[in-house]
């Protein structure tokens, strides 16, 4: 009878530990969209929404100066055949410090159905636009260092042999792994005649090991629905909307610079500007390789302050 009690015990522990972890779940993936949430109601004439729509792919639109944007983002999948199913989330803080230069710095975490929710770690990036101005190629120097967790599950890049089964070990394990990395990129955009076409080229070195750079791309297009503005507020007008598609995938390594046994996503994309100063996104990408995940869906939410540093100045003083 006492085992009996006590095994029924247990169970309605593990219960409530799995009810308390879906919520834990929401919750770290629903907190800074509160935030967002809150500082559109708050100061709704401050936020006007800049962010592009790409998730992958980087064009040549460099933040204003002054100006900061927040942005949430989670990629959900399945890994291929085995592994269980993830949400990995990215929060992002972009500052425009120059009209050539911009910063932004990300905090990653991801939760694992069945498992658990951990912070995998923390992304700087910086971005230099070598021309100003509009030239047919507007080319951009791209650098960003990270330091995150095994268990990082946000595909903000594909490079090198990285496959779908690569998330098939546990976080208990995956967690446990440091991965030091500078990235850097050659980013190639055009404008033209409504349309965006943006070609990238990835090289990243895991910094405290000798292993060769990796390498990948990322190509994407787009354009809004509609050239011509409406001359009234709407929110589905159709220059509230961007549609586009992205291409991107691994090359390999530099002594395998190849296609072969790599991973590679087609992911068409959805972009819906808001009146009151909100932008979400929408992109279902599509593996098209045995190495890539079947199916992830990618989803973003972006806000701008304007004038952020000078305000942030004047409060000082």
């Amino acid at each position: 009878m006492l085992l009996a009690l006590c095994t029924e015990m247990e169970m309605i522990v593990m219960r409530l530990h799995r009810k308390l972890q879906i919520i834990y779940i929401i919750f770290s993936h629903l907190r800074f969209r509160l935030l967002l949430s809150m500082l559109m109601v708050l100061a709704p004439s401050l936020l006007l929404a800049q962010e592009g729509p790409y998730f992958v792919t980087y064009d040549h639109h460099m933040e204003e100066p002054g100006n900061l944007e927040l942005s949430t983002n989670a990629v959900l999948g399945s890994s291929p055949r085995a592994g269980n199913s993830f949400m990995g989330n990215w929060t992002e803080f972009e500052y425009g410090m120059k009209g050539w230069w911009t910063t932004e710095f990300y905090l990653d975490d991801q939760s694992t159905w069945g498992e658990s929710t951990v912070f995998t770690g923390f992304r700087w990036e910086n971005r230099f636009r070598l021309l100003m101005g509009e030239h047919r190629i507007n080319p951009v120097l791209y650098a960003e260092y990270e330091n995150l967790s095994g268990a990082d599950k946000t595909f903000k890049e594909v490079v090198g042999f990285d496959s779908g089964f690569d998330n098939a070990e546990p976080n208990s394990q995956t967690r446990r792994e440091t991965q030091r990395e500078l990235e850097t990129k050659l980013i190639l955009s055009s404008d033209f005649k409504g349309w965006n076409v943006a070609e990238n080229f990835i090289a990243e070195k895991n910094l405290p090991s000798n292993n060769a750079w990796e390498f990948g791309y990322a190509v994407g297009m787009n354009r809004p629905l509609a050239s011509a503005a409406s001359p009234y507020p709407c929110r589905f007008c159709r220059e509230n909307f961007r549609a586009g598609v992205e291409l991107y995938g691994g090359l390999g390594t530099r002594q395998q610079f190849t296609l072969r046994q790599t991973s590679h996503y087609i992911a068409p994309l959805l972009a819906w500007d808001l009146p009151n100063g909100m932008t979400l996104r929408v992109s279902p990408a599509f593996g098209l390789t045995r190495s890539s995940h079947p199916f992830m869906i990618r989803m973003g939410i972006s806000y701008e302050i304007p004038n952020f540093g000078r305000r942030v100045r004047e409060w000082i003083q």
